[in-house]
C-alpha cells in the first residue's frame, strides 16, 4: 500500500488524499497562478492524477477554468483552494499549503520570466516550462 497524506481546505469541509510521492515541486510564478492565489509566489506539488483524491466533501467542491487548460478547485463553503487538475498532462497541482504535513522539497521555478517576487535559492529558473513540457526549457539567471 501507497504512502498517503491528507489535507484539507481553509475550513476543513473538503478533504483530499495524496498517495506515492509527487513528480515535482515547486514554485509557479505566473500571472495565473499569482492572481488566482493572491500571493506574488505559488507553491506547488504535482502529482499523477490517479493518486489525488477527493475523500470527504466532494459536494463542496468548486471548479473553475478560465482558459481551458487548468480546471482550478476550491470549496463552496470557504473559498479555499485546494488544486489544479491539468488534463493534458495527466497530472494534478495540490497547493504545497494544503498538504502541510508533507516536507515541501522545492526543485524548480516555473514561468520566471513573470516574476514580480525574483528568489535567491539556488534552484533552476525557467522562462516558461520544460521542453518536456511544451515549454522553451530556457533557464534564466537568479
Amino acid at each position: 500500500m501507497a504512502d498517503t497524506t491528507k489535507g484539507s481546505c481553509f475550513c476543513g469541509a473538503v478533504e483530499i488524499e495524496v498517495s506515492g510521492a509527487p513528480e515535482e515541486m515547486g514554485y509557479c510564478h505566473c500571472s495565473s497562478c499569482r492572481s488566482y492565489s493572491g500571493a506574488p509566489v505559488t507553491a506547488f506539488t504535482l502529482w499523477k492524477a490517479e493518486n489525488v483524491k477527493i475523500i470527504r466533501g466532494a459536494e463542496f467542491l468548486g471548479r473553475f477554468n478560465k482558459i481551458g487548460f487548468s480546471n482550478r478547485h476550491f470549496c463552496t463553503k470557504c473559498g479555499g483552494h485546494l488544486m489544479t487538475v491539468h488534463p493534458t498532462f495527466g497530472l494534478t497541482d495540490v497547493y504545497a499549503a494544503t498538504i502541510p504535513s508533507m516536507t515541501f522539497t522545492p526543485v524548480v521555478h516555473l514561468n520566471y520570466a513573470e516574476a514580480v517576487l525574483p528568489m535567491t535559492d539556488g534552484l533552476p529558473k525557467l522562462r516558461d516550462f520544460s521542453a518536456e513540457a511544451g515549454g522553451s526549457g530556457d533557464v534564466l539567471p537568479e
